[in-house]
């Protein structure tokens, strides 16, 4: 069945599908090639007749995943150059319902809203208009040349979430209940949004899956990056050069500095980034990006904003098992690394962390870099927001999958088809294996669907007194202060 319906461009049509409209590939802003490469987005163009909008739209620029993880997530690439284009779910086009717009993870370089496991079936089965967009990676999104033009992924991100609130009416959806929610970089994208004033105003609530505020360049580091490339390039570091080299060879380009970083992440060259090896990351830029974003958390950016955050159990395993990396670690290797973060006794974190999460070196690695660069960061978001008058809610996902023998555990990225209601979606099986449990599935949506609907997912606030702390797929619905010990060990650390 198919359905038209009228946006600002034009007439569009749609899809219905078991009750539910879809509209893929709707360009939010104009194709960003040739003159417009590297640079800021601008309007979509209209457009004259009924544009069809029933197959997702061209992916942006990006490589594929690299091994191991081509093997375990999901990576459409679709060509064309349309690129910045979201799509849409929902049940019925007229009413006033709340929206939910989703930002792919992928640490910046990979990923796109045409993903199976995003589908939005389920969200609009349950009352909930979804959006899920495209917005440009890598260079192409967060080169920083020294220029005016930074942090163009964000700024594509906020054109997205402009077209939403000047059209979502039309789909069916309340602009002024729109969440904004992610996972990985898609997660630190919604911290920066939180944080960022030509985002003030865009939306009404924020869902963030592993990830918070706590990532994000300095210029200096980021010109780094931007001369790094271009060497590689073997031409200046300039936007406009850089912007006239072909695609095959930026891209290549990037995935070598990517693996270089990843193999030697010496902090006296790379300074912050030899840390979560991210070499293309939002940029604080005094503009879009004013200052770390949790320290404009703290000074009160976003406090009307309700927020659910949380993360995986073993967020770390991802990145760490799959690769053969997690046996690599020796004890050398362990204390060297913990004691890079600055404790005041390595051998004491050592010890505590092995209580918890067994005494492989391996995996007390992965444990401790779970907390660095997830659920510190998480907790001490909640924290930052501790005035807020809009509630803070935290969760934790524990469920494992079997998975190459279980070594995965309750890993970065498990989540998504839970929180989505799309188990059975393509690509999914890659990361769940088959018969993971459906019970866990609609328990994590419906709590997704509350919070969307009225800014309260179920369970009590965090405070600092209680530190409550929702979990799914444990042996408990919630706890108090789980890991308290760890948690203390970071006090006075980044």
């Amino acid at each position: 069945m198919e359905q038209t319906i009228e946006i600002h461009q034009g007439p569009l049509e749609g899809t219905r599908h078991d009750g539910v409209f879809r509209f893929l590939g709707v360009p939010y802003a104009a194709a960003p090639f040739g003159p417009r490469r590297l640079l800021p987005p601008e309007p979509a163009p209209g457009w004259n007749g009924v544009r069809a909008a029933t197959s997702f739209g061209p992916t942006v620029p990006k490589s594929p995943y690299p091994w191991p993880y081509d093997e375990l997530l999901e990576e459409p690439a679709i060509p064309g150059e349309d690129c910045l284009n979201l799509n849409v779910w929902t049940p019925d086009t007229s009413g006033r319902r709340p929206v939910f717009v989703w930002i792919h993870g992928g640490a910046f370089t990979n990923g796109s809203g045409a993903v199976g496991q995003y589908d939005g079936s389920a969200f609009a089965r349950d009352g909930v208009v979804t959006v899920t967009i495209n917005y440009r990676l890598g260079a192409d999104g967060f080169l920083d040349c020294g220029d005016e033009h930074t942090n163009v992924g964000i700024l594509d991100q906020i054109a997205a979430l402009g077209w939403v609130r000047d059209n979502i009416s039309a789909f069916g959806g309340d602009p002024d209940r729109v969440t904004i929610g992610g996972e990985s970089a898609g997660a630190m994208s919604v911290g920066t949004l939180l944080a960022s004033p030509p985002a003030s105003g865009l939306f009404a609530g924020a869902i963030l899956q592993s990830g918070a505020g706590h990532h994000a360049l300095t210029r200096g580091t980021a010109r780094k990056v931007a001369e790094d490339l271009a060497a590689r390039l073997g031409v200046a570091a300039s936007r406009e050069a850089i912007a006239g080299v072909p695609l095959d060879a930026l891209l290549g380009a990037q995935a070598a500095l990517s693996l270089e970083l990843q193999m030697a992440p010496d902090p006296g060259r790379w300074a912050e980034l030899a840390g979560n090896l991210m070499p293309f990351e939002p940029t604080i830029d005094g503009r879009v990006v004013p200052a770390l974003p949790i320290e404009r958390i703290s000074s009160g950016s976003g406090a009307s904003v309700p927020v659910l955050i949380g993360t995986n159990r073993d967020e770390n395993l991802l990145f760490m098992a799959p690769s053969g990396a997690l046996g690599m670690v020796n004890d050398d290797v362990l204390g060297a690394a913990v004691a890079g973060y600055g404790f005041a006794s390595p051998a004491d974190v050592i010890a505590a962390y092995a209580k918890d999460r067994g005494s492989s070196p391996g995996h007390i690695l992965a444990a401790i870099t779970t907390d660095w660069m997830f659920r510190i960061p998480a907790i001490r978001l909640l924290e930052a927001r501790s005035e807020a008058p809009t509630g803070s809610f935290l969760y934790e996902f524990r469920w494992e999958t079997p998975v190459r023998d279980g070594i995965l555990g309750a890993c970065h990225a498990l989540e998504i088809p839970f929180v989505f209601d799309t188990l059975s979606s393509p690509g999914a099986a890659l990361m769940t294996g088959p018969g993971a449990p459906q019970a866990l599935a609609a328990e994590m949506h419906e709590a997704w669907v509350r919070f969307i609907s009225d800014g309260n997912p179920g369970w009590e606030p965090y405070a600092s007194g209680s530190r409550l702390v929702r979990v799914f797929g444990g042996a408990q619905r919630s706890e108090l202060d789980p890991a308290g010990d760890r948690r203390e060990l970071w006090k006075g650390l980044r």
